[in-house]
């Protein structure tokens, strides 16, 4: 699935109302991709990618609505291997990095966005990077959140976090998946003082129960092919904000540094006391970056 256009048109059962969030499952080259949006449609669009392992559901649908009610028309989506999106065999994803740019500029197609603000979280930076290389008349802006140029040289993980992520799970046993995914999320968070155990067990519970395969979800992602990430970050042109968590344990802080120097013209937002996280307690500083970031663009 290499061509976007192609892709965009075949992705046409999906419904939109003004001022109404939708969940809905849309179909292209038998891809199922499960998409929700907020706000009013003829607002500037705001794409939300999350990065490995992580469905939508991990851009909390407060956080969307504090967004969209900023004028902006939110839209979150599973990626492939994530909830409710098509899963493939674990170990054996049936997708290359390139072809889940694809799916983001199919979405945009399938919604009638000529042009997005592209907010990308951890390893769907890459994504960004592609959309913004490669097809900048989509890309009205970009933010980069908790991600990285990948240049050798940066920090590697803390030694923390290497020492406290949890055994894999068996992925047939929900309680299993859970008690792994919110340990993760702990350590990632770098020891923040905002990570709140009890909202994101209620989260992953949620998103566990709505996966289809969480055995696909744990592994695929790292399975597959990066065949788009030797793009050039100083060869995007869109206006670009970069938003990094002090408290970073996954990608500490100077991978931020490094993808603001790379890029002309960004931007860097350092959220204090956030690690690989984006917690609910700096959405008041997040929200308004990010909305100013935006308000210059159109639908």
């Amino acid at each position: 699935m290499t061509d976007h256009l192609s892709h965009g048109e075949q992705l046409v059962e999906i419904e939109t109302e003004i001022e109404t969030e939708i969940e809905t499952e849309t179909e292209a080259d038998g891809v199922e991709l499960c998409i929700e949006t907020f706000g009013n449609p003829a607002n500037p669009a705001i794409l939300l990618i999350d990065g490995a392992t992580a469905s939508m559901l991990w851009w909390e649908t407060e956080l969307c609505e504090q967004i969209a009610r900023g004028d902006r028309f939110v839209i979150r989506y599973d990626n492939r291997d994530t909830g409710r999106s098509t899963s493939y065999p674990p170990g054996r994803p049936g997708y290359r990095y390139t072809d889940l740019a694809g799916d983001a500029l199919g979405i945009l197609d399938a919604l009638n966005v000529e042009r997005a603000h592209v907010v990308c979280r951890s390893m769907s930076g890459g994504i960004g990077l592609i959309l913004g290389v490669d097809h900048p008349d989509r890309a009205e802006s970009l933010t980069f959140v908790s991600t990285s140029t990948g240049e050798d040289g940066l920090p590697s993980p803390s030694d923390e976090l290497t020492s406290t992520t949890p055994a894999d799970p068996d992925p047939a046993d929900s309680g299993s998946v859970v008690d792994f995914v919110v340990a993760s999320a702990k350590a990632c968070s770098g020891g923040s003082p905002y990570f709140d155990e009890a909202a994101m067990r209620a989260l992953v519970e949620r998103d566990v129960a709505r996966t289809h395969d969480m055995a696909s979800t744990l592994v695929n992602h790292y399975a597959m092919s990066f065949d788009g990430s030797s793009r050039d970050f100083a060869s995007i042109k869109a206006p670009t904000l970069v938003v990094h968590g002090d408290h970073d344990p996954v990608l500490p802080l100077p991978h931020g540094h490094a993808l603001r120097d790379a890029i002309p013209g960004a931007t860097l937002l350092i959220l204090e006391g956030a690690g690989h996280d984006l917690p609910k307690p700096l959405w008041d500083v997040f929200v308004p970056a990010l909305l100013q970031h935006t308000g210059s663009g159109r639908r």
